[in-house]
């Protein structure tokens, strides 16, 4: 069964906390979190792009030139593709990007990711994740302490404003709750913080 080490806010070592085999000791399914990590992208994206076809480009009215007699290429429209200012072909129109993957699937890839961060010693576990007041200097403390050198995930049970908003201003740190975690996020930062009720939660909402 794997194991997490359990620290307080000063970094100082309080005991360990054994992870469910269920969700952070299965195998990792690469192709399943390569799935999940492109479908969250796709639904980020706006698709908002747009282009003008020949019949939005302004002008274009009158045929340029007679039909025949005049040795050059017969045309229709100064706004067909061909020409410059005209219209594009096939171009972007705004569009939605989004698509969903089914519950199962999201749900191995999601274990898969938190499975791969607890065999490679990325999850720290926090006896209790919690600020007295809104303290960014007290936040960058204690990820100094825990020797968080890179881009850390914090994840709390609950929306907790005090860590949030301390951990807002710095470059690299993402603060979520247990049961919004996603599999980008996850492998995007390099370090997985959790207090310790966020992980029973965990274990609670995904078994």
């Amino acid at each position: 069964m794997p194991k997490a080490t359990v620290y307080d806010m000063t970094g100082s070592k309080v005991g360990e906390l054994e992870l469910c085999e269920e969700i952070f000791g299965i195998v990792p399914d690469r192709t399943a979190m390569h799935e999940a990590v492109k479908n969250h992208l796709a639904n980020l994206r706006q698709g908002t792009q747009s282009t003008l076809t020949r019949a939005e480009v302004s002008g274009g009215g009158a045929k340029p030139w007679r039909q025949k007699g005049t040795g050059r290429a017969r045309q229709g429209s100064i706004r067909s593709p061909q020409w410059i200012h005209g219209g594009i072909a096939l171009g972007p129109k705004p569009r939605d990007y989004s698509y969903r993957l089914n519950k199962k699937y999201r749900r191995i890839a999601l274990k898969s990711a938190l499975s791969a961060k607890a065999a490679a010693g990325d999850i720290i576990v926090i006896d209790n994740l919690e600020l007295s007041g809104i303290k960014t200097k007290e936040f960058v403390n204690f990820l100094k302490a825990l020797e968080v050198p890179g881009k850390a995930l914090v994840v709390t049970p609950e929306v907790r404003e005090n860590v949030v908003k301390s951990a807002r201003n710095i470059q690299g740190v993402k603060t979520t709750t247990a049961t919004i975690i996603n599999v980008y996020d996850i492998l995007n930062h390099d370090k997985f913080i959790v207090d310790k009720e966020a992980v029973l939660k965990i274990q609670e909402v995904f078994k």
